[in-house]
């Protein structure tokens, strides 16, 4: 059987929150939190594939939320969902891992594609990951010299 992928949806209003946990579930494992703190709570005792993240939250802003999940799992794909979409913020969450960035007002289907794009680019990430652990694995065995000749 093949395991759902797991989301973490992190917003502080309720609303919002909801909207996407309906709209995901049925497709995916998906876990909420209203907050930053209990977000890197979450993330630091559970296996997560990908983070939906408000941007304007208190306590701690979904900029210093994402740091903190690429330090902890860099390799965690993290969607910005946002009311407060410039290119500014949009640049800022680039610059810091984010995967994609969504304005509020969200459509279901906008949501679903940028989803399904995400979990491809960490699937794609992770079979990347693999064959350099396995290069890595040659060189170390002595086989960085091994000549590859056609038949």
């Amino acid at each position: 059987m093949v395991s759902k992928g797991s989301i973490l949806i992190v917003d502080d209003e309720t609303g919002a929150r909801e909207s996407l946990r309906m709209i995901l579930k049925p497709m995916y494992e998906v876990h909420t939190a209203e907050n930053g703190r209990k977000a890197i709570d979450f993330i630091s005792q559970n296996e997560v594939d990908l983070v939906t993240l408000d941007l304007n939250m208190p306590e701690l802003s979904g900029i210093e939320v994402l740091k903190e999940i690429k330090k902890l799992h860099p390799d965690i794909e993290v969607i910005i969902v946002t009311a407060y979409g410039t290119q500014d913020n949009a640049q800022e969450a680039s610059r810091n891992g984010a995967g994609d960035f969504i304005s509020k007002p969200f459509s279901v289907t906008d949501i679903i594609a940028v989803v399904s794009k995400a979990f491809e680019r960490r699937s794609y990430n992770r079979k990347i990951r693999g064959l350099i652990g396995q290069m890595q694995g040659i060189r170390s065995s002595g086989g960085e010299n091994t000549e590859i000749r056609p038949k």
